[in-house]
């Protein structure tokens, strides 16, 4: 019985341990992420504005087009497929995941159809794993990447798109609606057949011509997309790990909990069995 209730005592000790990791954990995770919001909030002026002005070149202009507003026979597409280096962010990469192959596997009936532009290392393994056409990958992204950070990435999803060598372009990712909800989204990122004109904006004067500006902001909006995309990712995957860890927290308390009550009980059966052995023992005497 001793031996039985040493155990249950290393069980105590070792869970209390990892509660307290899981905490911190979780800590880390919620002050980073308001962190990841910010970010997520500051970027988006410079995108919308940059949607304002591409619209109205776009809507004032029919000579201004450009390739990146024009649909063509599709015959190869590019996923840009935004996931996690690390894990312990419960079901954030595995959704993901999961409706990125879905989606894939309703379009098209074989790999050499599409090629993966994939951030993060889970993603990368993943679909190496699955002998998949990863093109190009960026790991070990920190919490607040920077644009530099993928710029090589989405500068060749972009000029793959240009150069005709992928017909349709797609961004793969986790949408951010609060810490508990993560939404997994495939968005059509090229081409841009949904930059409208509102009527709404001011009139701009360009040189050296709206053709000449419209084939330098495009390819730039398309970059500043991906970006953002992966800022709602980042906040995503924290949000993920926030609600992860706090779970993991809780279990850990409730576990700590039964193991409390089973020790006590066992301590209170052992205890009973020394006194009846003492009363036992001096009936005997008697």
């Amino acid at each position: 019985m001793a031996k039985g209730m040493r155990e249950i005592k290393r069980q105590i000790k070792s869970v209390q341990n990892t509660r307290q990791i899981t905490k911190a954990m979780e800590m880390v995770a919620s002050a980073k992420l308001r962190k990841a919001q910010d970010k997520a909030q500051a970027s988006r002026p410079y995108a919308e504005k940059l949607k304002e002005v591409v619209s109205s070149i776009a809507a004032g202009s029919s000579d201004a087009r450009h390739p990146m507003l024009v649909s063509r026979p599709v015959k190869r597409t590019a996923y840009i497929v935004i996931t996690s280096d690390g894990g312990l962010v419960g079901g954030y990469n595995a959704n993901l995941l999961r409706n990125t192959i879905e989606f894939i596997k309703e379009r098209h009936s074989s790999t050499e159809e599409y090629g993966l532009f994939v951030i993060g290392r889970k993603g990368r393994d993943y679909f190496t794993r699955r002998n998949l056409p990863v093109v190009q990958s960026i790991t070990e992204l920190s919490d607040t990447p920077k644009f530099a950070d993928i710029k090589s990435l989405a500068y060749a999803a972009v000029q793959g798109f240009e150069l005709e060598e992928y017909d349709e372009v797609y961004l793969c990712y986790s949408k951010f609606i609060n810490a508990i909800t993560q939404k997994p989204t495939v968005d059509r990122l090229l081409p841009f057949e949904s930059v409208e004109h509102d009527g709404g904006t001011a009139e701009y004067e360009y040189e050296p011509s709206p053709e000449a500006v419209l084939s330098v902001l495009l390819p730039k909006y398309a970059e500043t997309l991906i970006y953002g995309a992966l800022l709602e990712g980042k906040a995503s995957e924290l949000g993920a790990k926030m609600t992860a860890m706090g779970s993991a927290t809780k279990n850990a308390s409730k576990m700590i909990n039964e193991l409390t009550l089973t020790y006590n009980r066992a301590r209170q059966a052992a205890i009973t069995q020394e006194i009846t052995e003492i009363v036992a023992g001096a009936n005997a005497q008697s």
